[in-house]
């Protein structure tokens, strides 16, 4: 008789580790749930203390109202551009830097790199007065004179809402310590081979490191995307109103509309949530990855 091939046996600590992923993935999906649900309900069935979790009819049509509510084509247009760019600009510009900084031994280079890990520490919420009295004081923009006075500088301008998010210094980190893993072969190959430095940085090494691209293009878009009060502080205007900003809509002085406000929320997480499941494999291994070297 064949020999029965035993099973392999799950340990406690194994299945202790499996039921506390479960409960937390549990956690973290129920408000996503909760936000679906309470789109598709009435808003009497919302108000309603006796209401079960399901809607007991489904209001599609909080979408098709939400939408009609206010420009959300405009606003998501304005948030699209505004995370494409930061995200072209910033995984084009730190990678660029990451690779001066791990590749390229010249004097002072130690100290650009504390630099920038020291910039790390600084809480976002300090840099907004600063960054927003520079926007405001822009020399020659916006009807300023040499000095900044006398109009309004980069507010309410496409170069307000871009430039100051273009790079941070946790990209330039990243692909810092991603650069340094790589095999000192390839360069010295290439160099060889009559290539320049750019072209090793563009040909040769930026390639090997598609993980860290894949989670600084998911990182920048996703906080560019939810971005809330710094488009709330440097527009005036609807046509450059965020989707962000734009729900805000639905809350006024005489109470909130849940059904269109949990509508426009649906939509606005949909691109993040589409674009970590495309990218989540690089995503997962930029982090797992990330060269403490």
């Amino acid at each position: 008789m064949a020999r029965l091939e035993s099973r392999p046996r799950v340990s406690p600590g194994r299945v202790a580790l499996y039921v506390t992923l479960a409960l937390t993935s549990l956690v973290m999906v129920v408000p996503f749930v909760w936000m679906v649900v309470t789109s598709l309900k009435t808003p009497a069935e919302i108000a309603s203390e006796h209401a079960g979790l399901l809607p007991s009819h489904w209001e599609f049509g909080n979408y098709v109202d939400a939408f009609k509510a206010a420009p959300f084509a405009t606003y998501a247009r304005n948030s699209f551009v505004i995370a494409l760019s930061h995200t072209v600009l910033n995984v084009l510009v730190a990678s660029m830097a990451g690779y001066a900084l791990a590749r390229i031994r010249f004097r002072g280079s130690d100290l650009i790199f504390y630099c920038f890990i020291a910039a790390l520490m600084i809480p976002t919420y300090t840099k907004v007065l600063p960054e927003f009295l520079i926007v405001r004081f822009m020399p020659l923009a916006g009807g300023n004179d040499l000095f900044g006075q006398g109009g309004s500088g980069w507010l309410d301008s496409w170069w307000a809402l871009i430039v100051p998010g273009a790079v941070t210094p946790f990209a330039v980190f990243l692909f810092r310590q991603f650069y340094l893993d790589l095999p000192v072969e390839l360069e010295e190959a290439a160099r060889l081979d009559g290539l320049g430095e750019f072209r090793i940085y563009a040909r040769i090494m930026t390639p090997q490191v598609k993980p860290a691209l894949t989670t600084v293009a998911l990182l920048t878009f996703e906080s560019s995307w939810n971005n809330f009060l710094w488009p709330l502080l440097v527009t005036r205007t609807d046509s450059l109103r965020v989707i962000q900003v734009g729900l805000s809509v639905f809350r006024t002085e005489n109470g909130t509309h849940w059904h269109f406000l949990m509508a426009g929320t649906t939509l606005a997480t949909l691109p993040m949530v589409i674009l970590f499941l495309i990218g989540q494999r690089y995503f997962v291994q930029g982090f797992a990855t990330a060269g403490l070297k």
